[in-house]
């Protein structure tokens, strides 16, 4: 009898050795899961603590989390996770001066986009305004062409009368009214010159508003850019026995980030992919449609 206990129990750790060996994920789990389950060598978790200044609720984390795993399994077609209210890997969202600093950094980003939003709208007002100038400027020209032709024109007639002994008494209120009518197409112009002058007035003051506005967004970015910095995955942890997520700034990239504390539960390292899964730092990944790369498979299949 003791003979048949200890050979099963010699299968039994043989099996286990064996099944961590080749499945290493499943060390997470307790003893009791590997007994119940001795076929299932996916990782059991579940979520543990949310604090409520994260925005997110403990369904909707749950939810971020499946998906989370779903990337590992749509690039491998395998499960390799599993929830379980009573696993021992437990993820814990807690929310600490990191977060805030990613609240502040969202806030400054809209500021900047707000602004260069403005820049775009008051330049193409300033585009259009511009473009009715030059419109008027045209007319404006062919105006003074044609009074210059008149002017011309009357003022080759007078000279004629004069060199012909001088304006005749039938001609004299005539020539006057001429002269009336020219004086006052004259000071019309004048007028329609001083206002298109106002005007270019206006639109050299809208330049110069423009391109402060532009050196504002330029020194607001620049000072944006040396504050944050592309973030290492420090704002989530996996010590071997829980995932610790300190800083998100969305649900995209809350996924991503328990995707790659999920890959260090199955026992991966990072890589030097830049776009991928298991890169140390969020920058040129996919958020919306991410999808593993050649580089994190590499490391699944090297583990």
């Amino acid at each position: 009898m003791r003979l048949v206990l200890l050979s099963l129990l010699v299968i039994f750790l043989f099996g286990m050795t064996y099944q961590t060996r080749n499945h290493p994920q499943i060390r997470h789990n307790t003893l009791l899961d590997r007994i119940q389950h001795p076929f299932d060598t996916r990782l059991r978790y579940r979520i543990a603590e949310v604090d409520s200044r994260f925005g997110v609720t403990e369904n909707e984390l749950k939810q971020i989390s499946q998906q989370a795993t779903d990337i590992w399994k749509a690039g491998t077609g395998k499960d390799y996770f599993v929830y379980d209210p009573d696993a021992r890997l437990t993820i814990h969202l807690i929310y600490d001066q990191r977060q805030d600093e990613s609240v502040q950094r969202r806030q400054q980003l809209g500021q900047i986009q707000n602004n260069q939003q403005v820049w775009v709208n008051k330049n193409q007002q300033l585009q259009q305004f511009k473009d009715e100038l030059d419109r008027n400027n045209t007319l404006l020209d062919v105006k003074k062409a044609q009074l210059n032709i008149q002017i011309n024109q009357h003022n080759q007639y007078i000279a004629i009368i004069n060199q012909s002994g001088g304006i005749p008494p039938s001609q004299r209120n005539q020539l006057m009214q001429q002269q009336n009518q020219l004086q006052q197409h004259i000071f019309v112009l004048q007028q329609e010159i001083n206002l298109y002058n106002q005007k270019i007035q206006q639109l050299n003051l809208q330049v110069d508003e423009l391109n402060q506005l532009n050196q504002q967004i330029d020194s607001s970015v620049k000072s944006f850019n040396q504050r944050f910095q592309p973030r290492l995955f420090d704002k989530g942890s996996f010590n071997g026995k829980q995932i610790n997520i300190y800083e998100f700034e969305s649900v995209e990239d809350l996924r991503l980030t328990l995707a790659h504390e999920f890959g260090h539960a199955l026992g991966l390292k990072h890589n030097q992919d830049p776009q991928a899964l298991m890169y140390p730092l969020m920058k040129e990944q996919n958020m919306q449609n991410f999808r593993l790369s050649a580089a994190d498979l590499a490391l699944l299949q090297a583990r």
